[in-house]
C-alpha cells in the first residue's frame, strides 16, 4: 500500500508511542498485556489506513466538476462568496470522516488565479460557519470554459493540519492532487449559479472520479 508523503511525521510519532506503550505493557502485565497491545495495534493500523493513496484512473475534464475529496455531500445551497467571487454562488460541501482518503484534488481544470491560507477556529466541520471562521485555505481557478470556481479546504475539530501545494499561475487538472487534510474535515466548492448540479445531499463521493456538477459551455 502506497502512503502519502504527509504521513512521515505522524507515522514516526505513532510508531514511537506504540513501541513504548506496548513494551511497558508487556514488561509489567505479561500475558495480560494483550488487553493493551491489541487495541494499540488496531489504532496503529488505522494511522496507516488513513494515509493510504489509492490508485485511480483520472480522466480529462473540460466542463465537468469532479468531487475534490472522498466523503459525503452535506450541503448544496446558494450563498454569498465574498472572498474572491464577490457575489452569489452555489456551494457544494463534502464532509470527510477520519476513515476517508484525505487527498484533496482539483475539482476543475484550468489556471490557478488565487490562493490564500486563513488561520481560524476549529468548529466541527459540519457547522455552517466553519466555511468562514475555521482555519482554511481558499483556491480559485478559471476553468477551461472561462468560469471562475472557488474551493476551500476547511479544518475541523479534529483536523489541525491542512496543506496545499498549488501556486497562482499553475495549471489545474481536475482530479489531480493539490493538497491534503489530516484526520477528518470538509471541502467546499463554490460554483456559478447556472451550473448543473448532478450530486445530491447524502451522496458518497470518490475524489477525482465522481462528477458532481457540469459548467455551462
Amino acid at each position: 500500500m502506497k502512503l502519502h508523503k504527509e504521513s512521515k511525521g505522524t507515522i514516526f510519532v505513532a510508531t514511537a508511542i506504540f513501541i513504548i506503550l506496548g513494551g511497558l505493557a508487556i514488561y509489567f502485565l505479561k500475558i495480560w498485556s494483550l488487553l493493551i497491545v491489541m487495541p494499540l495495534l488496531v489504532i496503529y493500523s488505522l494511522v496507516f489506513w488513513f494515509f493510504r493513496v489509492p490508485d485511480r484512473d483520472i480522466l480529462e475534464h473540460k466542463e465537468s466538476i469532479v468531487a475534490p475529496v472522498d466523503g459525503k455531500v452535506v450541503m448544496i445551497k446558494e450563498v454569498e462568496e465574498n472572498e474572491f467571487l464577490q457575489g452569489k454562488a452555489i456551494q457544494v460541501s463534502i464532509f470527510m470522516s477520519p476513515l476517508n482518503v484525505h487527498i484533496c484534488r482539483y475539482p476543475v481544470s484550468g489556471k490557478v488565479l488565487y490562493k490564500k491560507y486563513h488561520p481560524g477556529k476549529y468548529l466541527v466541520a459540519w457547522h455552517e460557519k466553519s466555511s468562514t471562521e475555521n482555519e482554511r485555505t481558499t483556491v480559485a481557478v478559471e476553468s477551461l470554459t472561462g468560469h471562475k470556481v472557488v474551493f476551500r479546504q476547511i479544518a475541523g475539530y479534529v483536523a489541525r493540519r491542512i496543506v496545499f501545494y498549488c501556486n497562482e499561475g499553475d495549471n489545474a487538472k481536475a482530479g489531480h492532487e493539490f493538497g491534503f487534510i489530516k484526520f477528518g474535515s470538509r471541502m467546499d466548492v463554490f460554483l456559478p449559479l447556472d451550473t448543473e448540479i448532478i450530486c445530491k445531499i447524502g451522496d458518497i463521493t470518490k475524489g477525482g472520479l465522481d462528477v458532481i456538477a457540469k459548467l455551462k459551455e
